[in-house]
């Protein structure tokens, strides 16, 4: 079993004005703990991308993330790291993608 279990339901929190980049609750479940992680479409459809490129569930990505980041919540953590793809400079504090152990 995974560290992690994403559930299937989303729940829509917040809409931008032009309503193209809402941000959605998804539930997580990391080693026996219930949260969730509030992300925009984009960012969770790279983190499966990074995840499905690296031949990992997406649970086990976040779990891995969420071990390896310094400080901010979950949230925050997956962005920058999804971001640290695009733009190694960013934030030398956070965990680039290919520094993650590979399983």
């Amino acid at each position: 079993m995974d560290a992690i279990a994403i559930a299937d339901t989303e729940v829509t929190l917040l809409e931008t004005q032009r309503g193209k980049s809402p941000i959605t609750k998804r539930p997580v479940n990391i080693n026996g703990h219930k949260t969730s992680v509030s992300l925009e479409a984009p960012f969770w459809l790279e983190l499966k991308s990074i995840a499905a490129e690296r031949k990992v569930p997406l649970g086990h990505l976040i779990s891995m993330i969420d071990a390896n980041r310094q400080r901010g919540n979950l949230s925050s953590a997956l962005r920058l790291f999804v971001l640290a793809k695009y733009r190694p400079a960013v934030d030398p504090g956070s965990p680039r993608p290919e520094s993650l152990a590979r399983v």
